[in-house]
């Protein structure tokens, strides 16, 4: 026989309702001597009430319930159980003496009723029906507690691969262990730039260990040396990979992650069940920890280590990122500027911020060259985030200091570009705005391909945007000869990208207005003035910012 039918068939406690003590003895009798709990009531008051009055997790799993009640029919009692979400699962079996017409057993079927048996009634027909009943009733349990497992199991899995970062990793992780196997539950892992070691803990009522099922895990993280993941993986996995779990004594748990001032990963009232999971040989695995009791069936064991095994493929994916995105952000910064020029008249600030680590690098650029005509200073901005961009970038630059140190005017170098573009790069466009400081840094001369316009600052702190431009490079089309200003001793010329600025569903105008009074009111001091705008800002961004500022002395 399999465990499910040995589980379908064992006893349960059974409410007998019926107002004839003789026949409530009988009956009584039988079910006890089958094993059963027989919790009595004489009328549907008192059956409803002990119903009620009973704790969570002691509700009787059967009630056999007769039709001819003194207060009121045993339909009503049925349906006062079925309509009752505490209690609507419940099987109901009637029982009758009177009521056995066709009718009366039709009725109280559509009414509710799970069995219905007219008298006499043989003690093994009552046994089978309660057998059936239980063992349907039970099945049904089972499967929608299934269910809604499966179900915890996907929300875990789509949250864990939502993380952004080791923090919010781990505790997706052990809420959703703690979830899932309905079990106070930590969660072990190692950041995937591998520098912190994350413990996420969720506890448990004090007296049971258990979560209550409605409960909103409540996540403490904690920070612990790396080599606490060394010990539990050395107890699990050793160097392999795939899933285990090892079952320990609430002390050796202890002897392991627990400090001297106890704490969050002390959560387990027995046996803890440990389980590790490694996707790739000499990667760092997940671990976790739940009550061992949670581990009651084969259908425990393998969500665990389904959910598991989900947070080792996510954790995995997020640290191929991470490594992905630090060799590209290496090789990103490879292609700017690793020093400023030194000229006479004009003080130089640069900053350059990559996006966020989870997002794709762009083709933000700055330069700075000396030329025969003077200091010619450029930003510009390649079309999409990727690697692709940043190679791009990378050509892009490197052609601009080559056509510079020829001595070409700006408008000449943006043609120049934008003939390069066309012929080795057709499918792509970039932005550039060009500035030709000439010497004494008294004169400027701007050329600029679509790019956000520089912003001038006077000496007094009033400001304005430099606005003349031309079509994006990659385009096909003339571009227009620069324009000269004359600028004051006291003066800064603002360069940049838009991802400094530029914010989803706000109109770039209003940023462009709200930048120019924030630099109006900043400091004078370049350093200075770079970082009130990046606190400003730039905070929280997704594309990259280039930002180049050129104060003349």
């Amino acid at each position: 026989m399999s465990s499910y039918l040995r589980q379908d068939s064992a006893v349960a406690t059974v409410l007998l309702l019926d107002d004839n003590d003789t026949k409530r003895y009988i009956i009584g009798s039988w079910l006890r001597r089958a094993g059963h709990t027989v919790m009595e009531a004489a009328d549907g008051a008192e059956g409803l009430a002990l119903l009620a009055g009973a704790a969570e997790g002691e509700l009787p799993e059967l009630a056999v319930v007769d039709v001819k009640l003194p207060d009121m029919s045993g339909f009503e009692v049925c349906e006062r159980i079925k309509g009752d979400p505490r209690t609507a699962s419940i099987p109901v079996i009637h029982v009758s003496a009177s009521a056995v017409e066709l009718s009366d057993r039709t009725q109280g079927l559509h009414r509710g009723a799970d069995a219905y048996l007219t008298e006499p009634i043989a003690p093994d027909e009552l046994l089978a029906t309660v057998t059936a009943a239980l063992r349907y009733a039970r099945a049904r349990r089972r499967a929608e507690r299934l269910a809604a497992r499966v179900s915890a199991l996907n929300s875990s899995t789509l949250a864990v691969y939502a993380a952004r970062d080791g923090r919010t990793f781990v505790e997706a992780a052990a809420s959703g262990m703690a979830t899932l196997m309905q079990s106070p539950a930590v969660a072990v892992v190692l950041s995937p730039d591998n520098r912190t070691l994350h413990l996420a803990a969720v506890q448990g009522r004090a007296q049971t260990g258990r979560l209550p099922a409605s409960a909103a895990p409540a996540v403490v993280v904690l920070q612990r040396e790396p080599r606490l993941l060394d010990v539990l993986t050395d107890r699990v996995l050793g160097d392999g990979t795939g899933t285990g779990t090892v079952l320990l004594p609430g002390a050796d748990w202890w002897a392991m992650v627990g400090d001297e001032d106890g704490g969050p990963a002390d959560v387990f009232p027995g046996r803890a069940a440990l389980t590790l999971a490694r996707t790739k040989k000499g990667r760092p695995p997940v671990a976790f920890a739940v009550d061992a009791e949670a581990l009651a069936g084969v259908d425990d064991r393998e969500l665990l280590s389904q959910l598991a095994q989900a947070c080792a493929l996510a954790l995995e994916a997020m640290r191929s990122r991470s490594e992905e995105h630090a060799l590209v952000l290496t090789l990103q910064r490879s292609f700017l500027p690793d020093r400023l020029p030194e000229v006479p008249g004009v003080d130089l600030a640069v900053r350059y911020e990559p996006a966020a680590d989870d997002s794709e690098i762009g083709g933000d650029f700055y330069e700075a060259i000396e030329t025969p005509a003077g200091l010619l200073l450029a930003i510009g901005d390649v079309a999409g985030h990727s690697l692709k961009a940043a190679m791009i970038m990378g050509e892009v630059r490197h052609a601009l200091r080559a056509y510079a140190i020829e001595g070409h005017d700006p408008r000449t170098l943006l043609d120049r570009l934008d003939a390069l573009l066309v012929r080795l790069r057709p499918t792509i466009t970039v932005t550039v705005c060009l500035v030709l400081v000439r010497p004494g840094g008294r004169r400027i001369e701007v050329a600029n391909a679509g790019h956000i316009p520089p912003l001038l600052r006077h000496p007094d702190g009033s400001t304005r945007y430099l606005t003349e431009h031309g079509p994006l490079l990659g385009l096909n089309l003339p571009h227009p000869p620069a324009v000269g200003h004359d600028v004051s001793g006291g003066s800064t010329l603002l360069l940049l990208t838009d991802g400094l600025i530029e914010v989803p569903r706000e109109d770039l105008s209003d940023s462009l207005v709200a930048l120019a009074g924030t630099v109006s009111e900043a400091p004078v001091e370049n350093e200075a003035l770079c970082d009130v705008l990046l606190d400003t800002f730039g905070k929280g961004k997704t594309d990259d910012i280039a930002l180049l500022a050129a104060r003349f002395d």
